[in-house]
């Protein structure tokens, strides 16, 4: 964060800086408006190349920890399971500590639909409450590493 500041601070300076100059290089008729204008834009570029380069370093390390959890589930084990991929979307936010009400509104359905699938997580898992159902996952290596 107050690398990020210190970057916007220096860029506002040196904008107020090259305005400054370019006021005085105007006045005197060395330079013209469209330079100065131009002048802006490329700093803007470079500022902007090296913010995106920064994020896509964050993504690139954050996506590398994703594919890492995602080799840890037991693929098969869903499928012996018989869950579908809502059911299991609906166990992977359960695992999250979503309530029903959240889950529903996450992904786009109704309370009661979300109730539907808990019910059948309970039976195809043979659990009777959702902290053994989310036990039950663990144990078996069907839900990601958080």
């Amino acid at each position: 964060m107050k690398k990020t500041v210190f970057i916007f601070t220096t860029l506002i300076i040196a904008l107020l800086v090259l305005f400054q100059l370019s006021k005085f290089s105007v006045m005197q008729g060395n330079s013209s408006l469209e330079f100065s204008i131009a002048a802006v834009a490329v700093i803007f570029l470079f500022v902007g190349i090296y913010i995106n380069k920064q994020r896509e370093a964050k993504n690139n390390t954050s996506t590398s920890n994703t594919n890492t959890e995602k080799q840890t589930v037991d693929y098969t084990q869903i499928e012996t399971l018989g869950l579908s991929k809502r059911e299991y979307e609906v166990l992977c936010k359960l695992a999250q500590g979503h309530t029903n009400k959240e889950i529903a509104s996450l992904l786009f359905i109704s309370e009661s639909t979300i109730k539907t699938h808990v019910s059948n997580l309970y039976v195809k898992l043979d659990v009777k409450r959702r902290t053994q159902a989310i036990q039950k996952a663990k144990e078996l290596q069907i839900l990601p590493i958080s």
